[in-house]
């Protein structure tokens, strides 16, 4: 069962690059006492992903904390080389944490993984955006196969 709007986030550490190299962040941190959109993508540098759904999150940064959103997110299970070159090329500053689950180990606790080893990927995490309120999902927008709509920033944005 995948997660649903009410429920506790999961426990869990994601890999995030600091200035000393790889390193980690936990749910905790990650999520207690603020407001966060985590943004999942099957892939770092695939086509949607790059060039549509994280770029999205960076243009619309201002409007997104204008609505009370201390931090945007972006996951995949990909590594945190992979994720901190692909945020470097795609230019996200400051506006969005890169988080990798290297493992794919969150994406299962939220129950939301996508089996593309038919298109040569493994196993990964579909695309989705949560809002979550001090640890807790208040809205969760899981697209369907092929679909972009109900996780992209501007759909994120009017249910903020």
């Amino acid at each position: 069962m995948s997660i649903q709007a009410g429920e506790k986030m999961p426990a869990g550490v994601f890999g995030v690059m600091t200035d000393a190299g790889p390193g980690a962040m936990s749910t905790d941190d990650l999520f207690s006492g603020k407001k966060v959109i985590l943004v999942s993508v099957p892939g770092a540098f695939t086509p949607t992903c790059s060039m549509n759904h994280l770029p999205g999150f960076v243009d619309q940064a201002d409007a997104i904390q204008a609505k009370g959103v201390d931090t945007v997110a972006c996951m995949a299970v990909n590594d945190v080389f992979v994720m901190d070159a692909w945020g470097k090329d795609r230019g996200v500053g400051d506006n969005v944490v890169m988080l990798a689950d290297g493992n794919g180990e969150y994406t299962r606790a939220l129950g939301l993984e996508l089996d593309a080893t038919g298109f040569g990927m493994g196993h990964r995490g579909q695309r989705f955006a949560i809002v979550v309120d001090d640890g807790v999902a208040s809205h969760v927008a899981v697209e369907a196969p092929g679909e972009f709509e109900v996780s992209k920033a501007e759909a994120i944005l009017d249910a903020l």
